[in-house]
């Protein structure tokens, strides 16, 4: 199929990462890797492969690859992560209730066309583009979804965790925006983690240190595992961690044991595994990815229960990690109000959405804003009740 506008371009659906070679799909998800770490390793071929690989997204997930490439020839110069989605699970921006509404006016919400990573609300680049096509493969991308949700009968098309600059180039091409929020930690030049403990508040401060001796006092040892000191032991703790918490939390886990298998081969220098030894066994855990600047809090599960000791895993450990490694941020997932007093504080996330049927999309459009505004506020509120100083004469201690 060709651009109308660039007749040189062809637009290819890839339905398997396999089909692309690695170095090609690289140059354009993360061209900043060549010779260190990409932004984030969420949307390079390795990962995106692992996810295929594993079985984790495919045939009975209700995540089927439909990956967009552009084509220069026989060059690669622009592409992005795209499925068919037969429900809304592990997207982590939620269009339940549009599902729903749509599907009780008689409508057919499902299949939905998704530019995302799944299972992994992180933001980063959606649209990925060579440098020296950033705009017009961009605008292309864009074009080439939305017309694929008009000319497929999908009645949707949704960008989930975009950076702002792509939020700008959606809206300029009609697609409408979407607003949420996350916490992270943000590195204000800390030499150590007494020095973030520093910039708190004296009572937020007594309560992280109270509360990181009751979490340390689990009769045990913390360890940081990664590249090549990773081991099949830590990955046969780790699944029964994560099978344990995706059996509470959302019936079955996202991924499978093999993706596990996968990111020991092509991922173990993008991990982190934050893990708990007590009498010689592995009892809990924490999955982290490394960026260039960014430590990815992912999942998090253990086999005991000890006090305190899931926020020592999976935010004071993850604390310490980046300000030893120059890290500039702690992303530690979706959702938790709980991280606002361990010193992560409210962003704003964003997402694109283009609907076909015009009234729904009218009626998603005003939503929207609405919740644009709540959210704002939210933030400005949380922020204001967050666990830094507000004046710099206030106590240290």
């Amino acid at each position: 199929m060709t651009n109308a506008n660039q007749p040189d371009i062809e637009i290819r659906i890839i339905e398997s990462l396999a089909e692309v070679p690695a170095g090609a799909w690289d140059a354009c998800a993360c061209p900043e890797a060549r010779g260190g770490r990409p932004l984030d390793p969420f949307t390079t071929h390795r990962f995106l492969l692992a996810l295929e690989q594993s079985g984790s997204v495919g045939s009975g997930t209700g995540w089927h690859p439909r990956h967009l490439t552009l084509w220069l020839g026989d060059d690669l110069i622009a592409c992005a992560p795209l499925y068919a989605k037969t429900h809304s699970q592990g997207e982590y921006i939620f269009d339940f209730g549009w599902a729903d509404a749509y599907e009780r006016a008689g409508g057919r919400y499902y299949p939905k066309l998704q530019i995302a990573v799944p299972f992994t609300p992180a933001t980063g680049r959606r649209f990925l583009v060579r440098p020296d096509h950033a705009e017009a493969g961009r605008a292309a991308l864009i074009a080439a979804a939305v017309r694929l949700v008009d000319d497929n009968a999908f009645s949707s098309l949704h960008v989930t965790y975009c950076t702002a600059e792509e939020v700008i180039a959606g809206e300029a091409q009609g697609l409408l925006v979407r607003q949420s929020q996350q916490y992270h930690w943000l590195n204000a030049g800390y030499g150590d983690f007494d020095g973030f403990l520093a910039a708190l508040s004296s009572r937020k401060r007594k309560a992280i240190r109270r509360e990181r001796a009751q979490a340390q006092g689990f009769g045990g040892t913390i360890h940081h595992v990664t590249g090549d000191d990773l081991r099949a032991e830590h990955w046969d703790a780790f699944w029964r961690f994560y099978q344990d918490t995706g059996a509470r939390k959302w019936g079955r886990p996202y991924l499978t044991r093999a993706f596990f298998d996968e990111a020991q081969a092509a991922l173990r220098d993008d991990i982190l595994l934050v893990m708990a030894r007590r009498d010689g066994e592995w009892i809990a855990g924490a999955l982290n990815f490394i960026g260039r600047d960014t430590l990815y809090g992912r999942y998090w599960g253990c086999t005991e229960y000890h006090p305190a000791l899931h926020f020592e895993l999976c935010y004071y450990q993850a604390i310490e990690y980046a300000i030893l490694a120059g890290l500039k941020r702690v992303e530690a997932g979706a959702q938790g109000e709980h991280k606002i007093a361990r010193g992560y504080l409210p962003v704003h996330t964003h997402s694109l959405h283009w609907i076909r049927d015009p009234a729904f999309s009218a009626a998603v459009a005003r939503y929207l804003e609405a919740e644009r505004d709540a959210i704002d506020e939210e933030i400005e509120i949380l922020t204001d009740f967050g666990p830094f100083r507000k004046t710099m004469g206030e106590e240290r201690q």
